[in-house]
């Protein structure tokens, strides 16, 4: 294990994830089977099928919010046929990144903090060498792409 584990969904309070993707159409379903259906890394990675985020109590938060962010950042046409693979450009996911950090200030005993921290953990890749130095300093791109869709959290 490594030394600096990523936090699984279940460490979250019940329901602490569905309510802060509440008001994104997005549906929430708890898989018990092996592999997630959807899941694009496999293993106990979230996975996105049409409007559903499929986890298991495994799943690492920072999937199941980056997931989500797809689907949040995904235009009307992409959501009618995500399966999978989200789809979407370099600044797209660069977005996507962006909102689930900010997305995480909204789980109770989570933050923002440990999104970076888990992101690192697991082995995200960004120019500047580690999430935070992307998010502090090179992600006005990915910012500016949430605000020019309206969907920077208040």
């Amino acid at each position: 294990m490594p030394a600096n584990p990523v936090v699984p969904v279940s460490a979250l309070a019940d329901g602490a994830l569905e309510r802060a993707l509440s008001g994104y159409g997005i549906a929430l379903e708890w898989w018990t089977g092996e592999r997630i259906p959807g899941s694009y890394w496999g293993e106990s990675e979230a996975g996105l099928i049409g409007n559903r985020l499929i986890v298991r109590p495994d799943t690492p938060v920072h999937s199941a919010l980056h997931e989500a962010c797809h689907w949040i950042c995904a235009d009307s046409g992409r959501r009618q046929t995500v399966h999978t693979d989200a789809g979407g450009d370099d600044l797209e996911e660069c977005a996507v990144c962006y909102l689930q950090i900010l997305l995480a200030q909204r789980l109770p005993g989570y933050s923002s903090e440990r999104m970076l921290s888990d992101m690192d953990a697991w082995g995200y890749s960004f120019r500047l060498g580690s999430a935070r130095a992307w998010f502090e300093r090179d992600a006005e791109d990915a910012r500016a792409w949430l605000a020019q869709r309206g969907l920077l959290p208040p």
